[in-house]
């Protein structure tokens, strides 16, 4: 791995991070706050946030099995992709290469950083081959995106071609795990200390059930995630956030019960899906959706949305003609989009 400072954006080296009075006297004893313009009156919502989120990153650390100087929290992981672009490529200048089909927000925000983004196609099975992705790198390549368990496809990319790319590239991987908790393979967040060149991102949205408070996780060594929190917005995540994510950590059992549920759920879909006349084939998915092949996946599109069912159509993806990505939902909702395409002619 190139060093931080080769890596880093010298801008972003140069930065110096925003001054927080509360955070420069962090070691007195204080109960009278005239620092930050705040209203005295609407207590508790009147005073800014904890702007590193420390007792919300102490019991993810205990749930995550990694440090709490190990983790960044944004608003949703697109703050830390964003992050990633503008920590370490240079608009114009640098470029970063990722598998296709994946998230396009990769893209997206490649896009809006002026950074050039190169798509290296999977095989047919919807794998990666290490070599193929390293051939697309060089001297200007500052990062390459895995997700894994991949969006839309579903499926998890096999371990010793990431390994491959992981010992090969020297600059940073960012592995996105956002569906490995619909997954049993071992996740690289887990080997911070191996590979100490990866960003792994995660999110609240999916197993957690907390989309609606936007919370994305980033693990990485400290000395990566330090530069996270020197380009962030100061109060990037609100008080309300924070104490609905540390309620949902104090009952995480429920979220290892809709885990349970939500697999047993996927293993029925993908039975009943192989057996629909409209179906063509049905991928393996080691997520929280499935992509299945349609004999016309926008005839179907169309249907669903008449009956009042969206789903997602991603004929246009490569690799993905004909496909619609199933979200799995809760057994009624099931029930109720088998039942419109078993009277779908």
């Amino acid at each position: 791995m190139r060093s931080l400072k080769e890596l880093v954006r010298p801008n972003i080296l140069a930065l110096a991070p925003h001054s927080i009075a509360r955070e420069e006297n962090a070691g007195y004893t204080a109960h009278v706050f005239l620092d930050a313009n705040e209203n005295p009156y609407n207590k508790p919502y009147n005073r800014y946030p904890d702007p590193l989120q420390r007792e919300l990153k102490e019991a993810i650390a205990k749930v995550k099995n990694v440090e709490s100087k190990q983790i960044f929290l944004g608003n949703g992981s697109d703050e830390a992709i964003d992050l990633c672009y503008r920590i370490f490529c240079q608009p114009g200048i640098d470029n970063v290469v990722a598998i296709e089909p994946t998230y396009s927000r990769y893209k997206t925000y490649a896009d809006i950083n002026d950074v050039e983004y190169r798509a290296v196609p999977l095989d047919d099975d919807f794998q990666l081959n290490a070599e193929r992705l390293l051939s697309a790198c060089d001297k200007q390549t500052k990062l390459i995106w895995i997700c894994t368990p991949n969006n839309p496809t579903g499926n998890n990319i096999n371990t010793k071609e990431i390994e491959k790319v992981l010992r090969t590239f020297n600059g940073i991987i960012v592995i996105d795990e956002a569906y490995s908790d619909f997954s049993r393979q071992r996740t690289f967040r887990e080997r911070l200390e191996e590979f100490p060149n990866i960003i792994v991102l995660n999110t609240f949205s999916n197993a957690w059930g907390c989309a609606a408070i936007r919370l994305g996780m980033a693990f990485a060594q400290e000395d990566i995630i330090q530069f996270f929190n020197k380009v962030k917005q100061p109060y990037n995540i609100s008080s309300l956030t924070q104490e609905q994510a540390i309620e949902a950590l104090r009952n995480r059992f429920d979220t290892d019960e809709w885990v349970r549920i939500l697999l047993g759920e996927r293993n029925r879909m993908l039975q009943a899906f192989s057996e629909l006349p409209s179906c063509v084939k049905v991928y393996p998915t080691d997520a929280n959706f499935f992509l299945a092949r349609m004999t016309d996946a926008q005839a179907t599109y169309d249907y669903l949305a008449n009956q009042g069912i969206i789903v997602r159509n991603k004929t246009q993806v490569t690799l993905c003609d004909n496909c619609l990505r199933i979200t799995i939902g809760a057994r009624a909702e099931n029930s109720e989009l088998l039942g419109a395409l078993r009277r779908f002619k």
